[in-house]
């Protein structure tokens, strides 16, 4: 499943190099799971307790809207399918639908991008580190859960001087789902995944 995923990648990456439109984006990203708290996690403490569960998942954008009210935010509209491999556990498949916004931060011949989406995610079965989390809380769990993604990349191809490489962005993201404190059938956990990825703009 891996191998086809980073293929099925490629391809759409190299395949999109020429095109300067940038109305769209497709991301590959790849993550490791963690009970943490999403606070402990952006205080800092980033290292996967459970780095045998892991992600791999695809993600197509559409831009919405491009500088919103003259402030340096690209807007989009974004989907994506994953796939959950934890291990000894029967495949799980997942998709999350979301809005996401990008603060641009130019400076020293670069651009870095500020991210932050919210939107829905449903896996086909309950994952594993879900359940786990679960009984530190003694809540219950949901394969329909809130979802967060929040990222940090910058443009690797203006960092190698590679013009066809530009919009291609190197960074990490933390792929969160949760249930809101109980908002979403009575959940109070869910699961982060530390992740890396690639985004072409095309």
């Amino acid at each position: 499943m891996h191998k086809i995923f980073f293929l099925s990648i490629l391809l759409l990456f190299f395949t999109s190099l020429s095109a300067s439109e940038n109305q769209y984006s497709i991301r590959g990203v790849y993550g490791w799971s963690s009970v943490k708290d999403l606070g402990d996690i952006l205080l800092g403490d980033v290292d996967p307790d459970h780095k045998e569960y892991k992600l791999y998942s695809v993600d197509a954008g559409k831009l919405l809207y491009s500088n919103v009210n003259e402030w340096p935010i690209d807007l989009y509209a974004k989907a994506g399918f994953v796939y959950y491999n934890e291990n000894n556990f029967e495949d799980c498949y997942g998709a999350d639908v979301y809005i996401k916004a990008f603060w641009n931060l130019d400076f020293l011949d670069n651009r870095v991008r500020l991210g932050l989406g919210e939107g829905l995610s449903y896996t086909t079965r309950l994952l594993q580190i879900e359940e786990l989390d679960a009984e530190l809380k003694t809540s219950p769990t949901s394969k329909f859960l809130n979802y967060l993604d929040l990222s940090i990349d910058f443009d690797l191809g203006k960092l190698i001087g590679s013009k066809p490489l530009e919009e291609l962005y190197l960074g990490v993201v933390m792929k969160h789902r949760s249930g809101i404190f109980g908002t979403f059938s009575g959940v109070h956990g869910g699961s982060n995944y530390n992740s890396i990825y690639l985004e072409k703009n095309f």
